[in-house]
C-alpha cells in the first residue's frame, strides 16, 4: 500500500515559551503543500528498507521505524515489513519531510490492520514519534499549538501560490532551538494572521517566524536565500519551521513563476507550488 507524505510550511512561527519539561510551546498557522514523499508498505516474511536517498538509513532515528516501533507495541504487531520510500522533501528544511513520512506510515498501518483509533489516541501515538506529526497525519490547514499537539483547522480563503529556496546547507532543529532567544526574536500576531486569511484579505506584514534569525546564525545561506528572492520582487518572504528552507506565497501564479524563472540558475534548489486546503486522498491500494 502506498501514500502521499505531503510537506508543509510554517506561514508563521511564534515561539510562546519554554515548558519544564524542555518543551516549546509554540503558536503556529501550517500549511500543506501539494509536494510529497511517496512510502510504500507490505507485509513481508522479513523486514527490508530501501529508500532513493541512500543516507536516509533505518534505525532508531528513522521517523517510519519510530512510527511502525510505536504501533507495534500499541497493537501487538509481529508481522514484518517491506518499506520503499522515494524522497522528493528535503532533510533538515523546515517543510516537515521526515514528520509526514511518520503520518504515512500510521495512515498505511492504520488501513493494513483495519485500526480504529481515537482522535485522543491518533495523538497520543504521533506525539510519541515527534511534535508535527498530527498535524501532517490530518494534512489541513490548522493553527498548531502546544508542542504541536494541538491542532484547530482553519479558513483559507484564497488560492495561494509558493516559491521555495533551499540553500544546501540543512538546520538541525535542536541546535536552531538552543540558540533562541525569546526576549529578542519576534513574535508574529497569529490571531491577525488566521483572520486574515478566513477573510480572504491581504497576509503582507503579518508573517514572522520566531526561529528566523538563530537559524540565520547557523546558516547565513538562509538570509541570502531571503535576500535574493527580495532582490527579485518577492513579497511575503520567510523561512519556514526551524529552516533552512525560504518561501514567498502569493495569489499571483504568474508572479511566483516569474520569480522561479529569475531564481532557478542562480540557486541550487528551487521548486514552485500551491498550498493544499483540502485533506488530499494519500492511500493509493
Amino acid at each position: 500500500m502506498k501514500d502521499k507524505a505531503y510537506a508543509k510550511i510554517n506561514l508563521a512561527l511564534d515561539v510562546c515559551g519554554i515548558r519544564e519539561d524542555g518543551y516549546h510551546e509554540i503558536d503556529s498557522i501550517m500549511l500543506p503543500i501539494n509536494f510529497y514523499d511517496l512510502l510504500e508498505i507490505r507485509i513481508s516474511d522479513q523486514d527490508s528498507y530501501r529508500c532513493n536517498w541512500p543516507y536516509i538509513r533505518d534505525n532508531e532515528n528513522n521517523s517510519i521505524h519510530k512510527m511502525i516501533s510505536v504501533l507495534k507495541e500499541k497493537y501487538h504487531i509481529t508481522d514484518h515489513f517491506m518499506i520503499d520510500l522515494y524522497k522528493s522533501v528535503p532533510t533538515q528544511a523546515g517543510l516537515g519531510g521526515g514528520t509526514a513520512d511518520a503520518a504515512s506510515a500510521l495512515r498505511i498501518l492504520k488501513k493494513l490492520y483495519h485500526l480504529n483509533p481515537s482522535e485522543e489516541e491518533i495523538k497520543e501515538i504521533c506525539t510519541q514519534v515527534g511534535a508535527d506529526v498530527l498535524f501532517n497525519y490530518h494534512n489541513v490547514p490548522a493553527r498548531v499549538t502546544g508542542i504541536g499537539d494541538v491542532l484547530k483547522e482553519i479558513a483559507v480563503k484564497n488560492d495561494y501560490h509558493i516559491l521555495l529556496v533551499k540553500p544546501k546547507k540543512g538546520v538541525s532543529t535542536p541546535a536552531a532551538y538552543g540558540l533562541l532567544d525569546l526576549d529578542r526574536c519576534i513574535h508574529p500576531d497569529i490571531d491577525s494572521l488566521q483572520k486574515a486569511l478566513a477573510d480572504g484579505t491581504s497576509i503582507e506584514g503579518l508573517l514572522g517566524n520566531s526561529m528566523q534569525e538563530a537559524a540565520m546564525s547557523l546558516n547565513e545561506e538562509i538570509k541570502e536565500a531571503i535576500d535574493s528572492l527580495k532582490a527579485a520582487g518577492a513579497r511575503n518572504v520567510l523561512m519556514s519551521g526551524s529552516g533552512s528552507t525560504v518561501f514567498c506565497i502569493s495569489e499571483d501564479q504568474r508572479e511566483i513563476m516569474r520569480l522561479y524563472q529569475k531564481l532557478r540558475d542562480t540557486h541550487s534548489y528551487v521548486r514552485f507550488g500551491r498550498i493544499l486546503k483540502k485533506q488530499q486522498k494519500k492511500l493509493i491500494v
